[in-house]
């Protein structure tokens, strides 16, 4: 089937965020630092707050379970802008391609309900989606697990198999082609809009 629609995450795809970026100043200590994001503020940890669970919640939960950090782990969401760093502009510059291009677009992100607004509001590209976007916070669903894709085809009545999926995260990619997308696994030297065009798209 041709191609319809395109399908892209936020995080390590459009946008550059990383805790490090505000931790490191914190800390001024690079093993520190590593050792708190390992087994403190946890990359799971952070995935709840996308699931849906509020920042408060979150951070009363862990600062429980680990009092003696309780001021790191505070500054977690006090300073989560700072972590946003910036977008990643040879991707964006693909997204602002296909804005006229004749295709669908959708974005399927893994973030906090409580945290996306700020970049929705700080970066003028998230507008060329339309508001055609599902946020995990919002909906209580998450990457990897299948539903949050058949809500996406469901809402906007899409097919699988007539859309790109474009993610960086290995995971994500293997549910997707299990449901049938096309995908494109976003790594550290991808050339989005080469990988694009060899799927005959244009733009």
């Amino acid at each position: 089937m041709a191609i319809k629609n395109i399908i892209f995450d936020f995080g390590g795809v459009v946008m550059d965020w990383n805790p490090r970026y505000f931790y490191k100043d914190y800390f001024k200590n690079d093993e520190k630092m590593e050792y708190f994001l390992g087994n403190i503020a946890t990359d799971e940890w952070n995935a709840e707050q996308d699931r849906g669970r509020s920042l408060a919640e979150g951070t009363e939960i862990q600062i429980a379970k680990h009092p003696e950090w309780e001021n790191e782990i505070r500054a977690y969401y006090d300073n989560w802008t700072a972590m946003l760093k910036t977008d990643i502009p040879h991707n964006v510059k693909v997204l602002r391609k296909l804005e006229n291009s004749g295709y669908q677009l959708f974005g399927l992100t893994n973030w906090s309900a409580e945290t996306f607004p700020h970049a929705l509001s700080n970066y003028d590209f998230f507008k060329i989606f339309k508001g055609k976007i599902v946020v995990s916070g919002t909906e209580k669903l998450i990457k990897p697990n299948r539903e949050i894709w058949e809500l996406l085809l469901t809402r906007y009545q899409i097919k699988a198999e007539e859309s790109v999926f474009i993610d960086d995260n290995q995971k994500n990619i293997e549910t997707a082609e299990k449901l049938g997308f096309i995908c494109i696994h976003i790594k550290e030297n991808t050339d989005l809009g080469t990988e694009l065009k060899n799927l005959g798209i244009e733009f």
